[in-house]
This record gives C-alpha cells, structure tokens and sequence, in this order.
C-alpha cells in the first residue's frame, strides 16, 4: 500500500514542482537605445527607462528617436549633463510618468515639469517605482547645472539586479555596491578618453569589485569625444561575461 500510494502521489509532486520553476521564473527586459540610454522592463511589466538622450544621439537608431513610442512608468536620470538628461522631461510631460533624479526640483519646474511628476533622490536612498526597487549609488564625475551624479542599482522581484553605472570613474566604495545589492547584470561605463573611465579602467572595476554573470558595455561609440568599438572591443571583449548591444536591441534575461 505504501508503495502504491508513492506512485500515485509522484505525479502530482512533479506537477507542483514544474509548476513552482514556472512561477519562479522572472524575465527581465533590457533594450539599448545608444550611449547610456535603456528601456528596462520588469516581470511585473514596469516599464523605466534611463538616461533617455535620444532625439540628438548619434548612435539611437532613427525610429527609436521618435518620443511618442515610450510609455514609460517611470524615468530615471543619472544626471543632468544633456547626454543623460536627454529627452527626459519631454517623455514625462507626454507619458506622466515620475521622473526620478537627484537633480534639483528647480530645474525641472523651470522647463514645466509638473511637481507631481518629480521624484527626489539622493545617495544611499531607495525608492520603490512599481514591482521594482531602485538603489541610489554614487558615481565619480560632475553634474551641472545641479544635483550630483550618481547610479542606480534597479532590484527585481526575484531578487536579481541590475546595476545601471551612470557616467563615472572606479571608486573604492564600489566594493559596498556589491556588498550591499550584489548586482547580477553591470551595464557598465567604458566611455574613457577625456570624460570618464576606459574600458580597461572599467573592466578592472568589473573584476576588483563586482561578482555579475553578465557585463554590458554603453557609453562608448556614440560621440566623437568617447571610446570606438574597435577600441572597446580590443580591451574587454575576450571577458567571457561581456555581452555587446547593438542600439535598439532587446536582450530577456
């Protein structure tokens, strides 16, 4: 009898296990729209997008610089340097969504950002936008005409995270970034020459600190000013975990 009553029940274990492994499965939506800019998608479908500089840059392929196709629900802003600012308070006039900045509410109420679209930041916050978790962390670089820059670290249901660097340098309090959120995917600053970290710089980061599966380049390759693709490529590609985007594409993890 005891044998025949663990046949009969393994089914229905095997039943709640796979069905317990498909709810468990959670997909995250990244999409590269050139320089620093993404479109990230939660399981729960909340939609952010990040540093959207997009209408003047070079590297947004043209029929992602069309504002009217974002309908984000929240927007989140690095800084105030106009490659990162980019269209931000466009597509939140057009979408309402919350634009999450430290950059000081003056500056958004000056271009006719309503307040209740503002949402104040700063270093070693936390803010809950929709079914996600957004860490502010700091960033080594400058930001004017407000606010300071930082990163953010966007943490999921599942507990996965996504580590949005901004524009910076390495710095030693990198080391708590991972100590405190553990990132799994670095969408990582390799820009270099005059204005921020190269890609050597950044790898270095990469390994020093940080413990992802996956390592994805941005902010190089967009302006005259930054790191080519030959050179970016040269320095961090043979890294097994460095995954490279093309603008407007769209990677589910």
């Amino acid at each position: 009898m005891l044998i025949f009553a663990l046949l009969t029940t393994t089914p229905i274990f095997a039943v709640q296990a796979q069905s317990q492994k498909n709810k468990t499965k959670k997909d995250i939506q990244i999409t590269w729209l050139g320089h620093a800019a993404f479109e990230v998608v939660s399981s729960g479908g909340t939609k952010i997008l990040i540093d959207p500089f997009l209408k003047e840059n070079p590297a947004t392929p043209a029929e992602f610089k069309d504002l009217s196709r974002y309908k984000p629900n929240f927007i989140l802003v690095t800084h105030s340097h106009g490659d990162h600012l980019g269209d931000a308070i466009e597509i939140a006039k057009a979408s309402k969504a919350k634009l999450v900045s430290v950059n000081f509410p003056a500056l958004f109420q000056k271009e006719g950002l309503p307040e209740e679209l503002i949402q104040t930041i700063n270093v070693g916050g936390t803010v809950a936008l929709g079914d996600v978790k957004v860490h502010v962390v700091p960033a080594m670089h400058g930001s004017e005409p407000s606010g300071r820059p930082v990163g953010f670290v966007v943490e999921f249901a599942d507990g996965r995270s996504v580590y949005h660097q901004g524009d910076t340098w390495i710095f030693g309090d990198m080391a708590l970034i991972q100590e405190l959120y553990h990132p799994n995917i670095i969408l990582m600053n390799v820009g270099g020459k005059a204005y921020g970290q190269s890609p050597e710089v950044a790898l270095l980061a990469a390994n020093r600190y940080f413990k992802p599966q996956i390592i994805i380049p941005m902010h190089y390759a967009s302006l005259p000013t930054l790191s080519t693709e030959a050179e970016v490529r040269q320095a961090i590609e043979k890294d097994r975990r460095v995954r490279f985007m093309k603008p407007g594409e769209t990677i589910i993890f």
